[in-house]
């Protein structure tokens, strides 16, 4: 499953388009749930005070930021990213009552905003579907403010052999249930094989050195199925 930047682009935008309706009931069933719990440990894990600056990179549908809001009571200022048409409208609509947080429709390769301004970039479920992950995490990089600090959450690899034989079974329905939820199993197919294909955890590990990022470290959530990356902008 090769593409050149553009052809990425276009397939995940149009996979985005088909499915943003029932987004967040398939992540539900595709995760059992956990997804949200992974999302949680993130905050916990960040621990924003009130005012920072806060970047959400590939909001989808804004659950993210409004557990990162909700945190200190809506006193952040959150701005959230998301390039598929569909899903910047859903997510903003979605959150319209949260007067902190602003939405821009844009990539998470080329971001609206002036060098050096945010105290926390986070991104989750995002980075394995961006066209470019160098640009990406340089993008990252140049937005934070020194002493700023990324937080990643993506699907990763499993360690232990015996959930990773259950996990990959699972797999393998995962577009038969998209097809009955959402209508369609194409969307479902590509998002599983994005899974199967991307990175493992020290090699995000290194792609996030690479761009410039200090201490850089993750975590790992259900034994591998997810994990946290992050690093500081020093």
């Amino acid at each position: 499953m090769k593409f050149n930047n553009e052809e990425k682009t276009k397939l995940v935008n149009k996979v985005f388009s088909e499915v943003y309706q029932r987004y967040d009931l398939m992540n539900d069933i595709m995760s059992f749930g956990i997804h949200r719990i992974w999302k949680h440990d993130m905050i916990y894990w960040m621990r924003p005070q009130k005012n920072d600056k806060i970047i959400d990179v590939a909001s989808g549908t804004g659950d993210l930021a409004k557990i990162c809001s909700q945190r200190n009571n809506n006193q952040n200022q959150i701005n959230c990213v998301e390039p598929n048409q569909e899903m910047f409208e859903l997510g903003k609509k979605k959150l319209k009552n949260f007067k902190n947080i602003s939405w821009h429709k844009a990539s998470a390769e080329k971001l609206p905003f002036s060098n050096n301004i945010f105290d926390y970039y986070i991104i989750s479920f995002g980075i394995r579907n961006v066209s470019n992950i160098d640009k990406t995490f340089k993008e990252a990089f140049r937005v934070l403010k020194s002493g700023g600090r990324l937080f990643c959450l993506e699907f990763s690899k499993v360690e232990n052999e015996i959930v990773q034989k259950f996990y990959y079974q699972y797999f393998k329905i995962i577009p038969k249930i998209g097809k009955i939820v959402v209508g369609n199993d194409q969307p479902y197919k590509y998002l599983t094989k994005s899974i199967e294909k991307f990175y493992n955890q020290q090699e995000l590990k290194e792609f996030i050195e690479k761009s410039g990022f200090s201490n850089v470290e993750f975590r790992n959530l259900s034994n591998g199925i997810a994990a946290i990356h992050t690093g500081w902008k020093l």
